[in-house]
């Protein structure tokens, strides 16, 4: 009898080992960190774009522009902040009416564990969920309903207990594919060294891919930024698809290459 209480223990473990988010690691094999899927599969050619936004979103609505003129499906994470906003209202439903993912970003945009420390919470579950919670609530005011739940952290920063605490709620997180670059584009110039044009956030870009593929990537690109950068990436929509998708990638949408 001991010894098949150790073996059922034994089971348990592993079983845990391979599951993530109630996903078993033979279903899923894309990439993992603090509980967040950060790449989708490997296997395929396929590239997912999400656009978040909060207090800035000048460049919504040339963004919807480039998406269609393209035929690319996207996942756009909004903070409850920015689904309030009046002068959002008409670009949310077109998103929708697009046939685009809309998915929260939280409801204020809180920072909720130190960017240094990362294991160092700066929330309490309660009021992490609650943030959650307050971004999904007004969400329900569009009729957004997904079977493929996914949020997007705020700063697109989190660990392990904040993503266990999403899960509980029945969200999953994601976030972009790290050394993409993409997600610099709300930098200014006047931060000096930190900045990054759009020039140099494409070269790298490109530069990734040639040196280590693209397959499953995230790439993350902001609907708008503060009005002190005038070098906008969103701008530059059409030549970065044009551009993968003459290398042979293809875009999906993102509750599709995360399944």
């Amino acid at each position: 009898m001991p010894r098949l209480h150790i073996l059922f223990s034994a089971f348990i473990i592993l079983a845990l080992v391979h599951s993530v988010n109630g996903q078993s690691a033979n279903t899923f094999s894309g990439a993992i960190v603090q509980g967040g899927v950060i790449r989708g599969s490997s296997k395929d050619k396929s590239i997912s774009l999400v656009f978040t936004g909060d207090e800035f979103f000048d460049g919504y609505e040339k963004v919807l522009g480039h998406l269609q003129a393209k035929h690319v499906k996207a996942g756009f994470f909004l903070t409850g902040r920015l689904y309030r906003h009046p002068e959002a209202t008409a670009l949310i439903r077109r998103t929708k009416k697009d046939g685009h993912y809309l998915g929260p970003h939280s409801d204020m945009h809180l920072l909720y564990n130190d960017w240094t420390k990362r294991d160092s919470l700066l929330v309490t579950k309660d009021s992490m969920q609650q943030d959650l919670k307050y971004n999904l609530e007004v969400m329900k005011s569009f009729g957004i309903h997904h079977r493929h739940q996914l949020f997007i952290p705020p700063y697109e920063w989190w660990n392990q207990a904040v993503a266990a605490w999403t899960s509980e709620l029945g969200w999953k997180i994601i976030s972009f594919t790290p050394g993409t670059y993409t997600n610099a584009d709300y930098t200014t110039p006047d931060m000096g060294n930190t900045y990054r044009s759009s020039d140099t956030l494409l070269q790298r870009l490109f530069r990734k891919e040639s040196t280590d593929g693209l397959n499953g990537a995230i790439l993350l690109i902001h609907v708008g930024t503060d009005a002190r950068r005038t070098d906008k990436l969103y701008d530059r929509l059409p030549e970065m698809i044009d551009t993968l998708k003459q290398r042979g990638y293809q875009f999906v949408r993102i509750d599709r290459l995360i399944k």
